[in-house]
């Protein structure tokens, strides 16, 4: 279930690293960088929590993926493109990834031994860590903390992977259906224009 998760969230989250790096005129090497950061960021952090060496480190998937699928996307020149992060696609895409890497961190926490506090911030460290670095670098305030429902549901999956652990009720059905609701949750945010209240 990890191991699904977590290559989900990297290929939806390197396509959104690209599109990114794309509106920011990076070049190439820049828009590697702001992929590798938002597919590898947040996962990174996390297992450095756990004392555990990055999943990234030990594994030879993750990256062939993100290099793979970085040379499809210039080969299809989506790079030519305009207003991608409008689109359907990256919507969709970012969705999945959010999902995904929630998911893993909450799962990850849990194998830990870690309490509610500590399921909710690894759930969110993961989705959010690596798209929060990449923005610190390209010089913008970092997307989560201006875009409403997006953290927000990050945290609702912890809670639910967490409340599901805690009732022995954690199995693919379970996680699925978490799953498929955050997406459908963040997809409808984002169309809907629903967001948390602003301060100040």
């Amino acid at each position: 279930m990890f191991e699904i998760a977590e290559y989900i969230g990297t290929i939806a989250f390197a396509i959104s690293g690209f599109f990114v790096g794309v509106r920011s005129r990076l070049d190439f090497l820049g828009v590697f960088i702001s992929v590798f950061l938002t597919a590898f960021g947040g996962g990174m952090i996390r297992d450095i929590i756990v004392d555990k060496t990055p999943y990234t480190f030990t594994h030879t998937a993750p990256g062939a993926i993100v290099v793979g699928l970085m040379f499809l996307l210039i080969v299809l020149k989506f790079h030519k493109k305009q207003s991608i992060e409008n689109r359907p696609f990256f919507i969709v895409s970012d969705s999945i990834g959010l999902a995904s890497f929630s998911i893993t961190g909450a799962i990850i926490a849990l194998e830990a031994g870690f309490n509610l506090t500590g399921v909710l911030a690894l759930s969110f460290i993961t989705s959010v860590g690596g798209g929060i670095t990449r923005d610190i670098i390209i010089n913008e305030v970092p997307f989560v903390f201006k875009t409403g429902f997006y953290g927000t549901i990050s945290l609702l999956i912890g809670f639910l992977m967490y409340a599901t652990h805690y009732f022995n009720l954690t199995n693919f059905y379970s996680t699925t259906i978490i799953f498929a609701l955050a997406v459908v949750i963040r997809i409808l945010a984002y169309y809907k224009k629903w967001s948390i209240p602003l301060c100040g």
